[in-house]
């Protein structure tokens, strides 16, 4: 289940389709996101919202349904779900989605999982106002005491499942922010040690290592006191095995007088370029990242003017046809095969992103395109 795949096709999942303790303390009890993906409205002339989900708005903790996903994503050739997962200052948050549903499933080995740690902040944009000043619910920075904490979590409780991901042997697990990361422990020297003991934990379990994967956008935002700020020698001084993307408006900004419409084709090819960027800039390789789209609208209060002010009040794309995602999908294959990595892996956003216009998830309207369009271009891959 963990040797190399010629290619490692690994869809983000963000679970927050399920109930959470927390959010019902901040937007009530049972509430989920599916209340903003039924609340959207058009914005614009010719926006296509709500978007209605096919398969209706199902509980993801619920392994009846989670198996369904397992088996769908398996069988277009999808071969990970990478989970967004978040961990506090106070204990895990969305975990269920992965804990309940996924580990729960019957089937959750015709797929492989790990962790993509979004150590962001948690802020109030469920939906957001148009001041777009909301209030940090949870800080994404955490303690080195609480990161020790974390890591023997994750240790004890993902890395030791046969069919968590391995590259070369060894546990991907992926920072979203290595920015808040190395500010909430202190500085590079307090992280490195921090990453060693966490190495360490790792080979404790047989493990030959640890494949520390992070996003290239939380690496540009590098702490101003961090005196050795340089992206290149942070990645090296740590001692990370590989950079990837989460989403194509990471790399790409709209023109402004095009809102609140974007391109997929200029967004393709600004990714484009980053890929080839990132994969001479850094030391590691790169994982490419092919976005299905982009909409956050419906994290916006909908009955207020839409207008730019930053995330969510963004630009969405247009263009981003089942045909379009599969070139670039194409284009990916093609990147992965002439740099000759020996692992060939591929993010993909999302497999559900609902709220952010990236969904792999059948929908009423293109139903099974998007994944058939996957199956199509990596459809020989091995499992």
């Amino acid at each position: 289940m963990n040797g190399l795949n010629q290619y490692e096709i690994a869809a983000y999942y963000f679970p927050q389709y399920h109930s959470d303790p927390r959010n019902d303390v901040w937007h009530g009890k049972g509430w989920t996101e599916w209340a903003l993906l039924k609340a959207a409205r058009p914005r614009f002339p010719g926006h296509r919202q709500p978007i209605a989900p096919a398969w209706g708005y199902f509980d993801e903790a619920d392994p009846r349904w989670t198996a369904q996903e397992i088996d769908l994503a398996a069988d277009h050739s999808i071969t990970t779900f990478l989970y967004d997962w978040y961990w506090y200052q106070d204990n895990p948050f969305l975990q269920d989605g992965l804990e309940q549903g996924f580990l729960g499933a019957s089937n959750n080995q015709r797929l492989k999982f790990a962790l993509m740690w979004a150590n962001h902040d948690w802020l109030n944009i469920f939906p957001a106002r148009s001041n777009n000043q909301p209030a940090v619910l949870a800080p994404g920075h955490v303690s080195l005491a609480e990161f020790e904490r974390m890591t023997d979590y994750i240790v004890e409780r993902y890395f030791s499942r046969p069919n968590y991901l391995t590259i070369n042997g060894e546990p991907y697990f992926s920072i979203y922010e290595l920015s808040s990361f190395i500010a909430g422990l202190g500085g590079l020297d307090e992280t490195r040690t921090a990453l060693e003991r966490f190495r360490a934990k790792t080979s404790a379990l047989g493990f030959p290592g640890l494949h520390l994967n992070t996003i290239v956008w939380g690496v540009s935002l590098l702490p101003r006191e961090i005196a050795r700020a340089d992206p290149v020698q942070v990645i090296t001084d740590l001692r990370f095995s590989s950079t990837t993307t989460y989403a194509w408006v990471h790399h790409y900004t709209p023109d402004s007088d095009d809102f609140p419409r974007a391109s997929y084709s200029k967004a393709a090819e600004c990714n484009y370029d980053a890929w080839e960027e990132y994969s001479h800039r850094f030391p590691v390789p790169y994982y490419p990242n092919v976005s299905m789209g982009w909409d956050s609208s419906p994290r916006t209060v909908q009955s207020e003017r839409y207008e730019q002010r930053g995330y969510p009040w963004t630009a969405a794309f247009e263009g981003n046809t089942p045909a379009a995602f599969k070139a670039a999908l194409q284009r990916a294959k093609t990147f992965l095969d002439r740099r000759g990595i020996e692992q060939k892996m591929l993010t993909i956003n999302a497999w559900n992103e609902w709220t952010e216009g990236s969904y792999l998830l059948p929908d009423t309207v293109y139903g099974h395109a998007y994944l058939e369009a996957i199956r199509a271009v990596f459809g020989s891959n091995a499992a």
